[in-house]
């Protein structure tokens, strides 16, 4: 497995930031200036990426308002229309790709859409467009598959709904037709998604057996998921994005504004950051906070010939005497000299070296 993989310029990998994709979908609403506005408020956002989405109602179904067309799901956000007119509120004009990848480009965001058929590739081809998605519900699609990947771009595929096989199959087909950068997301096709059907440990699985970048693409409401997957290795993460939820639209229940967003890029980082490696002991920043560790300090003013008490040495802060776990080590033996109230304690404060040679030897071998 490569360490990372490039979209226009930019590495994706473990070694990197989070790459962080606003998903615009229908969150439009019809209005190209709203569409515009939503590209600003991303790139404000600190968003990496813009995905729009690439289809027709007629090249998602069929113009029918009955049966298996028809939404009658009483938990569904779209119950009460059939696919095609969702299809045909939600879509995003084709004549309007162009000018909202402008938009992003001018803001130094990476713009890119989901194809939904053969007749989109060859659309966003003629935009250049620098990677391609692959939607959970086309994940079994594979001759959508395969025109993607023979245009040897990067692919990114959600696995919402997809079995072990299907992904295997999904993976298989873009290897073969020349995809060599490929990102899986681990992906709950529910809207709004629960967290508790997410089940973000799957990432560094999915990672492990199909050897290639994962992320989260992400329908539950807030940043808790996302900042979690980066703890597991995810590399991407995508959310639906909008300008407000109570703008309405037919993603707009699930979809992240522009504070939340903000947040989102924010805590991912800093989750990627805090990852850091395997490390134990003192990292050097550390260094100065010795001092506030606990240690032995004299606790009475002492004449030699004292004997150390539980009452005249204590363990305290700060941390320049010797270490607590010579406490009861020292307790009994004599003080050789004068010693002030507030003197850290250590070994040549002894009477003398019969006394203090164990306890030395026994530091010595205790650091050694």
């Amino acid at each position: 497995m490569t360490e990372s993989i490039s979209i226009a310029g930019r590495s994706i990998g473990r070694a990197h930031r989070p790459f962080i994709i606003a998903e615009m979908s229908g969150n439009h609403n019809q209005s190209l200036e709203r569409a515009l506005a939503i590209v600003d408020a991303a790139a404000a956002s600190g968003a990496h990426a813009l995905k729009l989405q690439t289809y027709t109602a007629d090249t998602m179904t069929l113009d029918l308002g009955e049966g298996e067309f028809f939404i009658d799901d009483p938990n569904s956000l779209w119950r009460g229309t059939s696919l095609h007119k969702l299809y045909q509120e939600a879509y995003t004009p084709w004549e309007w790709h162009k000018p909202i990848f402008a938009r992003a480009r001018d803001h130094g965001m990476i713009p890119f859409s989901t194809p939904f058929d053969a007749t989109a590739v060859d659309f966003l081809e003629e935009l250049e467009v620098p990677c391609y998605k692959i939607a959970s519900f086309e994940n079994t699609d594979l001759p959508l598959i395969r025109k993607v990947a023979a245009t040897g771009k990067p692919m990114i595929i959600s696995t919402g709904m997809a079995t072990v096989a299907d992904i295997d199959e999904a993976v298989r087909a873009a290897h073969e037709a020349g995809c060599r950068d490929l990102i899986l997301l681990k992906c709950t096709s529910t809207y709004p998604a629960a967290p508790s059907d997410t089940n973000l440990l799957t990432i560094p699985h999915m990672r492990a057996l199909f050897g290639c970048e994962v992320g989260l693409s992400d329908h539950t409401f807030g940043i808790g998921a996302g900042v979690a997957s980066v703890a597991l290795g995810a590399t991407v993460i995508e959310k639906h994005f909008t300008l407000a939820r109570a703008d309405g639209g037919v993603d707009s229940t699930f979809s992240m504004e522009p504070a939340e967003m903000a947040a989102l890029v924010v805590e991912t980082e800093r989750a990627w950051m805090a990852l850091g490696q395997v490390h134990y002991g003192l990292t050097e920043k550390e260094k100065k906070s010795q001092v506030f560790r606990r240690s032995l300090y004299v606790a009475e003013d002492l004449a030699p010939g004292d004997a150390l008490t539980e009452q005249n040495l204590r363990i305290i802060r700060p941390g320049l005497g010797l270490p607590p776990k010579y406490f009861e080590t020292l307790l009994g033996k004599r003080v050789g000299r004068a010693v002030r109230k507030g003197t850290p304690m250590s070994w040549d404060l002894l009477t003398s070296t019969e006394d203090a040679a164990p306890a030395e030897r026994q530091a010595r071998n205790a650091r050694a």
